[in-house]
């Protein structure tokens, strides 16, 4: 590569092993799959169990508790956990200044620093990406949020009714409202084609001066982490195909694995381990439809994301900029088995916020104002041949 490098990081959110093509999965993802076939796979790449640890690792290259994050914001800020971490070395809840940021590090040597997309890192304005070595940030500091915008239980102000906090998106430290996507109009909000479009603006803004240095570009998805929300077209390239269940998924992924030498022949996969729910075969019909659905509408997130990272690359090649750019993707960590309905004290709120804010009816899972989730049956098929 001539000169310094330029370094884009891809952080995908709640992603599976096996959910992108070149993992053996079913979805179509082929920017990233060219990305794998130019570079390199790796399979024996650990992270932390949740976002914000990870987060705090990759962006520290140090253990999360070492800066302050060993375990979820929203974990630490729960009434019920409050006691058992409050004022513990490790547990502050945001990335403290006991470890350098990498944006900072490469800021000193020369680089600009670009964020687009989820933090996670701390809500408080002294905590932001704006104060931790990125010149140019547009991101949504908690964990999530509503992929169109659209917050009910923020506009009714009942925050508390759903995990994740005040969803709040912030540029260059300054707060922003999004506008509601109610329409799901291609021009208005979602979160992957948001993120991806403030990351190419950002690059294409650059001054002749700073186009002469190394960018590092720091692209942290929200996608495919629920609400499992997507664009109806992007849905319909999979309707049907998750019909036979997550037991059927998880074979014909694991068969795939095997295939393309990616998993041993000899490997025994872990037994599927689900006592939230009932087995598949138990769901009456219309239960199933939806909960194949739901998948659905997760495919097409992670669809819909390489769709937009795609985007990116090819700005990088209309700049030349793409072969010297060192490119890396990963999920923050595996797919999302919690069964949100289940969580005590927080499963009744998910029930009352549903119930009073969004509608789940089969057709529409995966719109702007419904909310699903993954579930531990299906996260179980993208984690295969691992255990949840």
């Amino acid at each position: 590569m001539p000169g310094q490098p330029n370094l884009l990081i891809i952080i995908a959110d709640d992603l599976g092993f096996s959910d992108i093509g070149c993992y053996g999965g079913e979805i179509s993802t082929p920017n990233l799959d060219e990305l794998a076939q130019q570079g390199i796979r790796l399979l024996n790449y650990h992270t932390a169990a949740a976002c914000s640890p990870t987060r705090a690792m990759v962006l520290s290259g140090t253990d999360a508790h070492l800066g302050g994050l060993g375990c979820l914001i929203e974990y630490k800020a729960h009434p019920l956990r409050r006691k058992r971490w409050a004022g513990k070395a490790g547990y502050e809840g945001f990335l403290n200044q006991d470890v350098a940021c990498l944006p900072e590090v490469l800021e000193d040597n020369g680089y600009n620093t670009i964020l687009s997309g989820k933090w996670h890192l701390g809500m408080r304005k002294d905590h932001g990406p704006w104060s931790r070595g990125f010149q140019k940030s547009f991101t949504m500091l908690p964990g999530c949020s509503n992929h169109y915008g659209w917050e009910p239980v923020v506009e009714d102000n009942r925050p508390g009714m759903l995990m994740g906090g005040r969803p709040v998106h912030a540029e260059d430290g300054v707060h922003l409202k999004i506008e509601p996507n109610r329409n799901e109009d291609h021009e208005g909000f979602y979160s992957s084609d948001k993120y991806a479009h403030k990351m190419i603006q950002y690059l294409s803004q650059r001054t002749a001066e700073e186009k002469e240095k190394p960018f590092f570009g720091y692209l942290a998805y929200s996608a495919p982490h629920w609400p499992l929300q997507a664009p109806k077209a992007t849905m319909a390239k999979y309707r049907g195909i998750y019909d036979n269940g997550p037991h059927a998924l998880r074979q014909r992924r694991l068969a795939k694995l095997v295939e393309m030498g990616l998993v041993g022949r000899d490997v025994v996969p872990h037994e599927i381990v689900a006592p939230e729910l009932s087995e598949w075969d138990k769901f009456d019909g219309y239960k199933r439809k939806c909960s194949a659905r739901a998948m659905e509408a997760y495919a097409a997130m992670v669809d819909r994301m390489d769709h937009s990272i795609g985007k990116v690359l090819d700005h990088l090649r209309q700049t030349g900029e793409y072969e010297n750019t060192m490119i890396i993707f990963m999920s923050d960590n595996g797919a999302e088995g919690a069964a949100l309905e289940a969580i005590p004290v927080l499963g009744e709120k998910i029930k009352e916020a549903i119930h009073k804010y969004y509608d789940n009816s089969l057709d529409n899972i995966g719109a702007w104002n419904s909310f699903a989730w993954l579930g531990p049956l299906w996260a179980q098929a993208s984690t295969a041949p691992s255990r949840l």
